[in-house]
């Protein structure tokens, strides 16, 4: 069984940039919703950044084919769309990460543009997106009699907030 873990912004965060070496938090506020295994392990995260009351943007990791539920998927986005309230979403991916492609394409998210020499070795970046109305998962995974507990990652002030100084050296130490 998995269970989908919020108030874990930390470690989270951490196990997501460990897998995703082009992530880098430096000191702009995130939140984050993890996967754990049976025996509350991470198998999974979203790190949600760059806020801006109409868009957010999401970096996602897992560990090998399994790890994603139907239950996560759902308190991502329902999280991103009304807890927020944001009209989108955005994912950015190496242009050479096929595979993180064709998941995202499967989720439901729009290729959207290129960002041409974005990345380190003058990588291209894509631009995935995702607007409330093209989500299908907003009523996924959702507990039994309509009574949902709704995840409590972080609300948008908490986003506009930046993360304590020993949370960002933390972080760093993971990233260099």
């Amino acid at each position: 069984m998995k269970f989908v873990a919020a108030q874990m912004d930390e470690a989270v965060a951490a196990w997501v940039m460990e897998r995703n070496p082009l992530m880098d938090l430096g000191e702009i506020p995130y939140t984050a919703i993890g996967q754990l295994d049976g025996t509350g392990h991470i198998v999974g995260g979203t790190v949600f950044t760059n806020y801006t009351q109409r868009d957010i943007h999401l970096h996602v990791a897992g560990a090998g084919p399994r790890w994603l539920t139907r239950r996560f998927l759902g308190e991502c986005f329902r999280y991103v769309f009304f807890q927020l309230n944001c009209r989108r979403c955005t994912v950015m991916i190496a242009a050479t990460n096929e595979r993180s492609q064709r998941f995202c394409e499967g989720l439901g998210w729009r290729y959207e543009g290129i960002l041409r020499a974005y990345l380190p070795g003058d990588e291209d970046c894509l631009i995935y997106g995702m607007l409330r109305e093209e989500c299908r998962w907003l009523t996924v995974g959702e507990l039994q009699h309509g009574h949902s507990k709704p995840t409590r990652a972080a609300t948008a002030a908490d986003l506009t907030r930046r993360p304590k100084p020993r949370i960002t050296a933390a972080l760093r130490r993971i990233t260099h």
